[in-house]
């Protein structure tokens, strides 16, 4: 890996809002999945929670946009994802209009904050508007009443950002060094990725100069020749 791309990724690393998600209840579309995936990488989200009921799920393959850099945890019921949200202690907020429902601007988005989106015909379920802390909407004086979900998302998220840019929550390094040892790792060297996958061999450390960091007995299991190690470093640092 050259040292520039270390950087760039030690860089976006280093500004991961691990407190800040979004949860996506039965968004079926590739493209809006994608679309909102991709959105969460620009401003900063480190992981995405997901629900599909079968007669929504993706079919097996479906690129999710930024997916190398921004993490998935999917959950079998909307009930399972917002009380582990809740568990991390966000407030739950659902793109809902309603009564109680509030300005997406009058929210708090410096303090710990999932947002949940719901299916794009329907929106979100009655189970996860009764369990969500607050309501939401997008002001709308046209025609329409509704965005696309991931308009809506992009809309929301990007208030969030400006809110955590201010209060300087950008500033300093939230993700654990664990992790982004890992995302170091497989965002440098996706071949030995594979074949630590293939041979089940733990990720090595990377160093600071964006260098492989294991002794002999890692490069022993990975089984490689002098010539194969030469040939594969020189390939990488030209990335």
């Amino acid at each position: 890996m050259s040292p520039e791309r270390y950087q760039r990724i030690r860089d976006m690393l280093a500004k991961r809002q691990t407190d800040l998600t979004v949860c996506l209840e039965n968004v079926h579309k590739p493209h809006n999945v994608s679309a909102v995936v991709r959105t969460c990488d620009a401003i900063g989200i480190h992981r995405v929670h997901t629900v599909w009921e079968d007669k929504y799920k993706l079919r097996g393959g479906t690129a999710m946009g930024s997916q190398q850099w921004v993490r998935q945890t999917n959950h079998d019921t909307i009930g399972e994802a917002i009380g582990e949200l809740k568990g991390q202690g966000m407030q739950v907020l659902v793109t809902h209009l309603s009564e109680k429902a509030v300005d997406f601007r009058e929210i708090d988005y410096t303090k710990p904050t999932a947002v949940l989106f719901g299916q794009e015909k329907y929106g979100v379920t009655d189970e996860a508007i009764a369990m969500a802390d607050q309501d939401i909407v997008i002001p709308m004086v046209g025609m329409v009443q509704s965005l696309n979900v991931s308009v809506a998302a992009a809309l929301v998220l990007y208030e969030a950002q400006r809110q955590r840019e201010l209060a300087g929550m950008y500033n300093e390094q939230h993700l654990a060094e664990e992790e982004c040892q890992t995302l170091l790792f497989e965002g440098g060297y996706p071949r030995l990725v594979n074949m630590c996958k293939r041979k089940d061999v733990p990720y090595p450390p990377i160093d600071e100069n964006g260098h492989i960091a294991a002794d002999e007995s890692w490069w022993q299991q990975m089984q490689m020749s002098k010539d194969a190690l030469s040939a594969l470093k020189e390939d990488e640092a030209s990335k």
